[in-house]
């Protein structure tokens, strides 16, 4: 009896454990390795607290934690390797928890997704990702605590008076082009 309690336990534990990749083990896996730079940025290191917001920009920007980057360069990595990457990266995105928000672009310049995982108006993580076969891809995880969708897309008209070049996103920007 103890032995196959034991079998049954054991085989639950093990398909327990045999997850689908995530965003978050592939950033873990790829921070470090050649042909990527990796960014990970709180939201004070942005300074928002020096941008005049409204109130719902306020409350977006506080729901906000940070923000995860990781890029490909195709200028220091190879086709092969983006490609197999990119087909990475698409493959995560496809499971079921990640929701399409919105898609835009063409094969010729480059495409871009953005996805979320939670409810409309309890998102835990925001993603982007754009890619272009000239340049290489990246993808911008926004991690933060309850967002809600309406608000963060209030910030797009403050987006750029964030302090971007103390925090390393322009750096991050020059790895892609």
């Amino acid at each position: 009896m103890f032995f196959k309690l034991s079998t049954i336990f054991g085989l639950l534990l093990i398909l327990g454990c045999s997850q689908e990749p995530t965003l978050q083990t592939y950033f873990v896996a790829h921070q470090e390795a050649s042909g990527f730079m990796s960014v990970d940025i709180p939201m004070s290191f942005l300074n928002p607290d020096e941008i005049e917001l409204t109130d719902v920009q306020k409350e977006a920007v506080d729901s906000i934690d940070k923000l995860n980057m990781l890029a490909y360069s195709l200028k220091d990595g190879s086709e092969t390797e983006f490609n197999s990457e990119l087909d990475n990266i698409k493959t995560i995105l496809k499971a079921e928890k990640y929701n399409d928000l919105m898609r835009g672009g063409n094969p010729a310049d480059g495409k871009l997704y953005i996805k979320y995982i939670g409810e409309d108006s309890e998102i835990d993580e925001l993603i982007v990702f754009g890619f272009s076969s000239a340049n290489g891809f990246a993808i911008i995880r926004v991690l933060g605590d309850d967002m809600e969708l309406s608000k963060i897309m209030k910030l797009e008209s403050v987006i750029d008076q964030f302090d971007t070049e103390n925090a390393n996103v322009e750096d991050f920007m020059k790895f892609l082009l």
